[in-house]
């Protein structure tokens, strides 16, 4: 017990610095609820989880207890479509119209995978706005998604692809799956089942509300909004490209706090940050359990490969992320890890990565969502695992810019 904060869970020895950097953020950075686990070498050597579930309620945060995770759901998505690839399902360097022929239209004949999930094709938002109908019936989603016209010539330009990247990427799956699996199912079926993950793309009905947390957004203060002024202006305007991108959000109904049997693979994962460290540190090992293949995780480890104009986001309005296969990649403004290393970030401060170098699988994720690019909750608790593993290497212990470029 730290004040009227309960923290629980173990840290192996040597780690005891991530401990002390989680009770710091309740006590200096206004955590609410959190977890936060980290997996090195196969092992798990840190499983914390504290503060409160439902600020309603006061309900704890339990060993148990998941939360949304918004686009840190995309890193799990990245991982189910590199399992694709290494079981020879899709290939990054082919044409998205081989396995789905009627994506071949409106200028997008010629788009690659790589370029899709690089968030290259400029199909950042789609002309029909989603509901949870729409998302949940995947023949018609396919219709919409097939017929969007790119909002730029695909490869010259990233924008990132807030919602719709993840319904793209379960289409091109579900076309390349002799099963003809969605995104959610395959992950469920090849890498959660297998794990014995607590995560979920796609919320089945049986698990209860007492076992999620409920997410609190705090407003930002007017110095983040004064760093980050591009994205902030855009928010406000509802004919921004970013705020195109956010459709298809998921939306509590009467009964749950988030729907039951919707996948938004983009933002859309629930689950614990245990399941999302286990999950990266099986790749960070070279994914033996899941029968990855090494030339797989060596694209993953690759540099992001820069459209024609740059890594400039166009929807974002802010410079210093590269993408690459569905995956974040550490620059100077987003250091995470060694170069070779791949993550997520989500809205509010969620994050998981893998680190091969380091063989290291990294989550954390909060229910009081924070106006951040690169949050410092996330990055005390980066920066005190570095430190605990000996790394001494000062980009690996840099916390992010908030500089919006």
């Amino acid at each position: 017990m730290t004040g009227p904060v309960a923290i629980s869970g173990s840290v192996k020895p040597g780690f005891e610095a991530v401990r002390q950097a989680f009770i710091v953020n309740f006590e200096r950075r206004r955590e609410l609820g959190a977890g936060c686990s980290v997996f090195h070498h196969g092992e798990m050597v840190v499983d914390l989880w504290g503060g409160i579930r439902d600020k309603k309620t006061g309900e704890r945060w339990e060993e148990n207890t998941m939360a949304l995770v918004s686009s840190a759901t995309k890193g799990i998505a990245g991982l189910t479509v590199a399992l694709a690839n290494s079981r020879g399902l899709i290939d990054f360097d082919e044409r998205v119209s081989k396995y789905w022929p009627e994506f071949a239209q409106q200028g997008k004949e010629r788009i690659t995978a790589r370029q899709l999930l690089a968030h290259q094709a400029g199909l950042y938002a789609l002309d029909v706005r989603a509901n949870t109908a729409l998302e949940a019936d995947l023949d018609r989603l396919a219709v919409i998604l097939a017929r969007q016209k790119p909002a730029w010539e695909p490869g010259t330009r990233q924008g990132y692809h807030a919602i719709t990247l993840g319904f793209y990427e379960s289409e091109l799956l579900r076309r390349a799956d002799s099963k003809h699996r969605s995104l959610g199912k395959f992950f469920h079926e090849e890498i959660a089942s297998p794990l014995g993950l607590d995560f979920f793309i796609g919320l089945p009905e049986e698990i209860p509300n007492s076992r999620i947390a409920r997410t609190h957004t705090a407003f930002p203060s007017l110095s983040t909004i004064l760093a980050r002024r591009s994205l902030a202006l855009s928010v406000v305007n509802p004919r921004s490209r970013i705020r195109r991108a956010l459709w298809g959000e998921l939306l509590a109904d009467k009964e749950h706090i988030y729907p039951r049997n919707v996948e938004v693979p983009a933002g859309g994962g629930i689950g614990t940050a245990r399941a999302m460290a286990h999950a990266y540190g099986v790749f960070a090992n070279g994914g033996g359990e899941l029968g990855l293949r090494k030339e797989t995780l060596q694209q993953l480890m690759a540099p992001a490969v820069p459209p024609t104009r740059g890594f400039y986001d166009e929807v974002l309005k802010i410079r210093g992320m590269q993408l690459s296969l569905g995956f974040m990649k550490p620059t100077p403004e987003a250091p995470f890890g060694h170069p070779g290393a791949f993550g997520a970030l989500g809205f509010g401060g969620a994050f998981g990565f893998a680190d091969p170098e380091a063989q290291i699988g990294f989550a954390y994720i909060p229910n009081r969502l924070e106006f951040r690019f690169m949050d410092p909750r996330q990055s005390a608790l980066r920066i005190a695992m570095y430190r605990s593993i000996g790394e001494t290497d000062s980009a690996l212990l840099r916390e992010g810019s908030e500089s919006s470029g």
